[in-house]
């Protein structure tokens, strides 16, 4: 039996499914897949455990600069709360 990260990507690849592979921490590989109005966070852990975060939404565009800008802001500004 395979690790469940090559399975995984084998059947994203099968499916002709866009993705990428990050790796953010030490013990995990992270892969992202991206398919109309969702996207998907899977974290593949060394010992073989698997688990996923799901993003829904409407793909709405917004052209309000200042909105981007403020979203921006806001963003980094929690980055630095302690």
């Amino acid at each position: 039996m395979s690790h469940p990260l090559y399975e995984i990507l084998s059947l994203l690849e099968k499916e002709k499914l866009w993705f990428r592979v990050d790796r953010h921490r030490d013990d995990t590989v992270m892969i992202t897949v991206t398919v109309v109005g969702e996207r998907l966070e899977i974290d593949v852990f060394e010992d073989g455990h698997v688990e996923f975060s799901r993003f829904l939404g409407d793909e709405g565009v917004d052209s309000d600069a200042k909105r981007l800008m403020d979203l921006i802001a806001q963003h980094g500004r929690e980055q630095d709360a302690p």
